[in-house]
């Protein structure tokens, strides 16, 4: 009997599980049908099918709301309640509205707020669900490679909808633009700005931001906040994706890289905003689109733009307040969370224990390495590689591409043509009128690229860090790498030169294969465009639409392995080896 009454009750709570899950394929299915509604004409007949999709997804969504908080026992958890009052409000204005008919059934349908409400149905339905990560079938490096796949695939499908461009586009342009914008690159292909309709831009801005900060973080944070809790082996691969240090610190991680990225973000979205001409962009709504859209850009290293000569249109040109912030959402974007977090606790301790001890009688509490050494590295190199790249373009382009410029013009335009090459793809000047000398700088400062942990792509800044550090450790005499009284450790050593050569090895194959198939086309600027698509950056001299279909491919690929590292790809494709326990004599090998 006792058995029975178990095997009862197991029955029972399975078919609830079932029973909780049929909202969330309800709004799966009508966000589905919400792309169907975006993307297609449709007839007269069918406008009245969808509204009442709509409303009854809406009902669907606030009776779901409402039943989890019945029985009392295994309701939510606090911090989902406000967020859950606000839904139930507004789904509940959106279904009063409806019935009520206080607009005609075309423009309800339409309405924005409609959509925004469906959008939020169906993530706090998906924010329920119990995905685990079963580190048995899918490492986190697969998990990581998986999901720049599925998100580029499904960015190429939505980029092939009738209303997402004004003539529609063949497949391999629309996986070029989609894996250009995910792995946020900015190559394009085709005129962002005048091929691809409002709704179109509205998809790569999208992709570019989900490609940025990735699809697991926003979808792990939801998960965390409303859940209120993960798996152990959900927590173990979460930790590898963010480089937390602790288990216990991966939600903190998630919610920082969330919120600092929308606050960046806004801010800059603000101050390109103000710095716009109303004469260029007339109407208050595309100024506002125009911001929202260069800042995700910039912030997140793609290097797209709506405009078709991109920041070198005549209207932006000498907007140097546009180029300034634009350039520093590059930089702080190419940091790498890591880095800003660091940074963020210094400023605490500064606030907290140097400035606020001055106005009372405790004494500051002494912290070691508030700033730790990567944060050190990170920073030193960035800065280097700004000052160098800003003064080579400044005179050797002084001449040149900058003689249109004034004194402070000039400055601003080296800055930004220095900044540029580290990922993001933004170009204020004309491309094909740059020095040759100036070319090869752009050279280094995309195979370098940004740093580890961000938006950007490249070798990263610290494994070009620890190459200078090996060659002045060799020139010295020394056999071990030492900087700010710190040792690096020996597996970052061998990471480094293994990313180092395996980007020599992926760049010099990719130009080798293109001048194969693309003979017509300068080897040079063949060059350019592999390094620049291994770097995710986005520059380029001219011939991307020029490319035929399979030189687009051998770009999406270098692009798709440039941002989620040639490394990561053998480590997502092999198991790793155990560690072994034994070691064999050491043997010295001649190398010069």
């Amino acid at each position: 009997m006792k058995h029975y009454n178990q095997r009862k009750q197991e029955k029972s709570e399975r078919f609830q599980r079932r029973l909780r899950r049929i909202p969330f394929w309800i709004t799966l299915i009508t966000v589905l049908i919400a792309i169907y509604d975006f993307g297609f004409d449709k007839t007269s007949f069918i406008l009245p099918v969808l509204s009442w999709i709509y409303i009854f997804t809406l009902i669907v969504g606030l009776a779901s709301l409402i039943g989890r908080y019945f029985p009392l026992s295994q309701k939510p958890i606090p911090r989902a309640w406000p967020v859950d009052v606000l839904l139930v409000l507004l789904f509940a204005v959106a279904i009063i509205a409806f019935l009520l008919g206080y607009s005609d059934l075309y423009n309800r349908v339409h309405h924005e707020w409609v959509y925004s409400a469906i959008f939020l149905i169906f993530l706090r339905e998906f924010s329920t669900l119990q995905i685990n990560f079963k580190r048995q079938f899918l490492s986190p490096a697969q998990l990581f490679v998986l999901s720049f796949l599925s998100i580029i695939l499904l960015g190429a499908l939505l980029l092939m909808l009738p209303k997402a461009t004004y003539t529609g586009i063949p497949f391999i342009d629309a996986l070029f633009t989609s894996t250009s914008a995910v792995c946020v690159t900015g190559l394009i292909v085709v005129d962002t700005g005048t091929y691809f309709t409002h709704f179109g831009q509205i998809i790569i801005v999208m992709l570019i931001q989900v490609g940025g900060i990735g699809i697991m973080t926003f979808t792990s944070y939801f998960s965390f906040f409303f859940r209120g809790g993960s798996s152990y082996e959900n927590q173990l691969a979460l930790r590898e994706m963010t480089n937390s240090d602790k288990i216990a610190e991966v939600y903190n991680t998630l919610k920082k890289i969330i919120w600092i990225t929308f606050f960046i973000e806004a801010f800059g979205a603000l101050i390109i905003f103000s710095s716009l001409d109303n004469t260029m962009i007339p109407s208050f709504g595309g100024r506002t689109f125009f911001a929202v859209f260069h800042a995700v850009s910039a912030f997140c290293n793609a290097g797209f733009s709506t405009l078709y000569n991109n920041l070198y249109e005549l209207g932006v040109r000498f907007n140097y307040t546009l180029q300034l912030t634009v350039a520093f959402l590059i930089i702080f974007g190419g940091l790498g969370f890591p880095i800003v977090f660091n940074f963020i606790n210094y400023l605490k301790h500064l606030v907290v224990n140097r400035l606020l001890p001055f106005t009372r009688k405790n004494k500051a509490v002494h912290i070691p390495w508030v700033i730790n050494i990567n944060t050190r590295i990170v920073i030193v190199t960035t800065f280097l590689l700004l000052a160098g790249g800003t003064t080579a373009i400044y005179f050797l382009e002084y001449g040149n591409t900058l003689a249109e410029h004034s004194g402070f013009g000039k400055i601003v335009t080296a800055f930004f043509g220095a900044t540029t090459p580290r990922t993001a793809g933004f170009n204020s000047v004309d491309m094909t009128l740059l020095q040759n000398s100036t070319i090869l700088v752009l050279f280094f400062l995309m195979w370098v690229g940004a740093s580890p942990a961000s938006t950007g792509g490249g070798i990263k800044t610290t494994t070009f860090a620890i190459l200078i550090l090996n060659f002045l450790s060799l020139a010295r005499g020394k056999d071990r790498i030492e900087v700010y009284r710190r040792e690096i450790s020996d597996s970052s050593v061998r990471r480094a030169f293994a990313t180092i050569s395996l980007s020599l090895l992926l760049i010099g194959t990719a130009v080798t294969i293109v001048t194969i198939s693309d003979s017509d086309l300068s080897p040079f600027a063949i060059a350019f465009e592999v390094v620049s698509a291994f770097g995710t950056v986005g520059l380029s001299l001219g011939i991307t639409a020029a490319l035929s279909t399979f030189g687009k491919f051998i770009i999406v690929l270098t692009m798709f392995i440039g941002r989620v590292s040639l490394l990561t790809l053998m480590i997502a494709l092999f198991r790793k080896v155990k560690h072994l326990k034994y070691r064999y004599p050491n043997e010295e090998i001649l190398i010069n």
